[in-house]
């Protein structure tokens, strides 16, 4: 599966990671980690071998399908994408005299 399709998924499955790249990367680490060995049983020194062994989607790739995502599709944008785009957004613009 794609990492925008993982991000898809748990977007839909859990609206409050819109909102938390960390908690996004972690459920998305966990359902890998569960289809290799059992998540409960893992050492953080085998968790950290298999990131990089690229065994495990980077956070990195995780924040940038996101962003992605939230960018193309609005139904997937959390509140604080809201609150940059829209207001904050907005007020920077008339503080550098951008506004009309």
């Amino acid at each position: 599966m794609k990492t925008k399709d993982k991000v898809k998924y748990w977007l839909d499955k859990c609206p409050s990671l819109r909102d938390d790249d960390n908690r996004l990367a972690a459920n998305i680490w966990s359902k890998e980690i569960d289809a290799k060995c059992n998540l409960f049983k893992i050492k953080a020194v085998e968790f950290l071998r298999m990131y990089s062994n690229n065994e495990l989607t980077s956070a990195p790739s995780i924040k940038r399908a996101r962003a992605k995502l939230q960018e193309e599709e609005p139904k997937y944008r959390g509140n604080k994408y809201n609150l940059r785009k829209g207001i904050l957004q907005d007020k920077w613009r008339k503080d550098l005299g951008y506004e009309n």
